[in-house]
């Protein structure tokens, strides 16, 4: 790239990549740590607060280590929260009035990736404005100060200066969880599987339900830097299944590496995903006179399934582009109080304006024992309509529109369906993939289609 042009670095949910490659090389991190401060600064008549978190993976302290060092290059003052969710992050910003937070992490991917996520001072992630103030911001850096070459373990002393930490912020966000979000929550007597996904969570989920009063099967709790998300999480469920079954609990709770978003499953260990909870919720919440215009906020890739028992319920369903800072833009603008992901990705923006794993298993064990039933048989209100996802590995992401063969498959199947089904082509916001998902009344008929489409995908950009 040449000298002063702008390189697109934040994706759908911050920036994310190969852990010391670009753009998570020491070099770069530095300059995205001081292209940070010095673009807060020209919004502050202050000098600019961050407070920094990451989870458990072994790039994070070194990585953490870069960016700060950027950010004091520029004249902020950074304090570090150690390992903490990303919900922590955005909530210890929002409560202690930093300028911004930054979570290192990448999520549910594997432990060699990790990224950067940075909230304003309200808890709420960057809008796209600031992160093209950023970009420019990166692009006009003096490339002098540190090599391209330079390695985490070859920058120098400085880098490795311990980040203050004069605060526990990790206890501080512990009791809040417990003290306000679960005020109330007695789980005295409820037996359930905590899968932390060896991430942010292990730390702080086994103590919050515990400390609520549940006897706990905790999974997945001893993060080593490499096992976070291996086999395990809210990406994995085949081990919580299991867990749940043999030792007959009531239910089991997975998070994924950075638990902002969890999945829950029943005592015969049926999945109880993202859809199901929204219905669960909403119930729960319209039955209190809580759910603002009877409107929940959805994805389009939520199943038909909970857009028929909405309409069932006499509540609309909105749908908003994938990823949490969508769903958001479309809740605030139309004053949801409820809206979410399939994935697990929940928000209650009376609460909080991230999505948290940790206050959406609060919520919906507050909604399963105030309702009396069983969670399997408050999901059951949903029939789900059988459903094909797959991942087709893309070597570039143009316009779905602008490719002749796709588009066209994409009309023969639509006429194939006669408005009894759904079809959604949309590329991953994180990685070179594109999704092809497909909904109808029959498996095979579906699997059929889904494959077909994804094999003219792999053969015009794969």
């Amino acid at each position: 790239m040449a000298r002063g042009a702008v390189n697109k670095l934040f994706g759908t949910d911050g920036i994310r990549g190969v852990a010391g490659e670009y753009p998570l090389d020491t070099y770069s991190v530095e300059k995205i740590g001081r292209a940070l401060a010095a673009t807060l600064a020209r919004d502050l008549t202050h000098t600019p607060e961050i407070i920094i978190g990451r989870d458990t993976r072994e790039s994070g302290p070194q990585i953490e280590r870069a960016i700060a060092q950027g950010a004091r290059a520029a004249g902020a003052r950074i304090e570090s929260a150690g390992v903490i969710t990303t919900p922590g992050i955005a909530y210890i910003t929002r409560l202690s009035g930093f300028d911004a937070g930054i979570v290192i992490s990448a999520s549910h991917n594997p432990y060699q990736d990790n990224g950067i996520k940075v909230f304003t001072r309200s808890g709420r992630k960057l809008p796209d404005e600031m992160e093209r103030r950023i970009e420019e911001e990166v692009a006009r850096e003096d490339a002098g100060r540190i090599s391209e070459s330079d390695s985490f373990a070859e920058t120098g002393e400085a880098l490795h200066q311990t980040v203050s930490r004069p605060v526990d912020y990790r206890e501080r966000y512990l009791n809040y969880l417990v003290s306000v979000i679960g005020r109330d929550l007695d789980l005295s007597g409820m037996r359930i599987a905590l899968d932390c996904a060896n991430g942010a969570a292990s730390g702080l989920a086994p103590e919050l339900f515990e400390r609520l009063g549940a006897d706990l099967h905790v999974m997945a709790a001893s993060p080593d830097g490499r096992n976070i998300n291996e086999n395990c999480g809210s990406t994995h469920l085949e081990g919580l299944k299991h867990a749940v079954i043999e030792r007959r609990l009531d239910l089991g709770i997975a998070f994924d590496g950075d638990a902002d978003r969890a999945l829950l499953v029943d005592a015969q260990g049926e999945l109880v995903d993202g859809d199901r909870m929204l219905l669960i919720l909403a119930d729960y919440m319209k039955s209190r006179g809580q759910l603002a215009g009877n409107l929940v906020v959805a994805t389009v890739m939520s199943n038909i399934g909970l857009e028929v028992a909405f309409r069932e319920r006499g509540i609309e369903m909105v749908r908003a582009q994938v990823g949490d800072r969508y769903v958001l833009e479309e809740m605030l603008a139309r004053g949801a109080r409820l809206g979410g992901e399939q994935s697990g990705h929940i928000i209650f923006p009376d609460i909080s304006l991230a999505g948290d794993g940790m206050i959406t298993a609060l919520e919906m064990l507050r909604a399963v024992c105030e309702s009396g039933r069983l969670i399997a048989e408050l999901a059951s209100a949903m029939k789900r309509f059988p459903q094909i996802l797959l991942n087709v590995r893309v070597r570039s992401k143009p316009p779905i529109e602008t490719l002749p063969r796709v588009s066209a498959e994409i009309r023969r199947l639509e006429e194939e369906m006669q408005g009894r089904g759904r079809l959604l082509v949309r590329y991953s916001g994180t990685e070179n993939l594109a999704r092809v998902m497909i909904e109808g009344e029959d498996l095979k008929t579906i699997e059929e289609q889904a494959t077909r489409l994804a094999s003219v995908i792999e053969s015009v950009i794969g």
